[in-house]
């Protein structure tokens, strides 16, 4: 099992996401109301970042490019034109830092 640093709790409010640096595939971070979630951070209609230039809005996150969506919680796509789901990674809040395991 591989886990990560992804970023510290301080680093995100809620409502805002970030995508993981140095991490091969890339990883989103988002949190929606203190709690933390994870997934691949590509868009699966169009590799595009959802981390760094997805929409959140509650548990949804948007692909500005065609506008899919996706609940941040589990990866399932949630609106055409996205019909595959993005990987869900299980996230662990140790103090002020946000850990995301990869395996």
């Amino acid at each position: 099992m591989a886990e990560i640093l992804a970023c510290r709790t301080g680093d995100l409010a809620d409502g805002q996401s970030l995508t993981v640096d140095g991490v091969e595939p890339p990883v989103a971070v988002f949190r929606v109301e203190g709690e933390f979630f994870a997934t691949s951070d590509l868009c699966t209609h169009e590799d595009w970042s959802l981390g760094s230039d997805g929409d959140l809005d509650g548990y949804q996150v948007e692909c500005c490019l065609h506008q899919a969506r996706f609940d941040v919680r589990t990866g399932a796509a949630t609106q055409f034109p996205a019909t595959e789901d993005l990987r869900s990674y299980p996230v662990a809040v140790r103090g002020e830092e946000v850990w995301v395991e990869l395996s």
